[in-house]
């Protein structure tokens, strides 16, 4: 049993991810910035902003691993959070020293490789919008990967990630879009929090991105 704390945890991707530990057997602390709004799940909630590194150092403290579900939808106000979170996820763990846990911070598809040297937000007629938010995380990414003080691991899904069944399974690449036989990639919320859980439990990717589509 690991002791998981979840930042975003009342968001799509956080909640499937706090389901899928918790039927695990695994502790789980929900991480959110108004506690009375998160409801439903059977599992400890404490306040916490994720851009404050105070508190992610004190929801981080005693734990096993810190997962950061933060900036992962398209709503008012990501674009500001993803690659600032980034940065106080990283400053809040140091301040703990050896004692940090391992962190998870679900990342994004538009870095993504489709072909060498060209990445999923190189499509062309995608909304200036949805770019911005690829850029921002491929920007928090980017920093991620000059931090070496830190156990880190990016989880990117799939280009389409939405609801859908957890049949459990999954295929993983690091750097490259995962597509199927028909050239589509898509990941359901509930088997991306698997494949997160999965890492939780079995590391193999720490100082790395990898990715996981159907």
């Amino acid at each position: 049993m690991a002791r998981i704390a979840v930042f975003g945890a009342n968001g799509a991707i956080g909640r499937c991810v706090v389901t899928e530990a918790l039927a695990r057997g695994h502790r789980v602390t929900a991480a959110v910035r108004d506690p009375v709004r998160y409801q439903g799940l059977s599992t400890a909630v404490v306040h916490g902003d994720v851009l404050a590194e105070a508190d992610v150092a004190r929801v981080a403290a005693g734990q096993d691993v810190l997962v950061s579900a933060v900036g992962g939808g398209d709503g008012p106000g990501h674009l500001r959070l993803i690659e600032p979170a980034a940065r106080s996820l990283v400053a809040g763990l140091r301040e703990l020293g050896d004692a940090s846990p391992r962190l998870i911070a679900v990342g994004g598809a538009g870095s993504l490789e489709t072909a060498p040297g060209v990445r999923v937000w190189d499509t062309p007629g995608l909304p200036d919008r949805v770019l911005q938010i690829m850029h921002a995380h491929g920007d928090a990414l980017a920093f991620y990967r000059t931090v070496a003080d830190i156990r880190w691991t990016v989880l990117s899904p799939a280009a389409d990630i939405g609801p859908g069944e957890r049949t459990g399974t999954y295929r993983t690449d690091t750097d490259r879009l995962v597509i199927d036989a028909e050239g589509r990639s898509r990941i359901s919320l509930p088997d991306f929090a698997v494949a997160l859980v999965d890492e939780i439990e079995q590391p193999q990717h720490l100082g790395e991105r990898f990715t996981c589509a159907h």
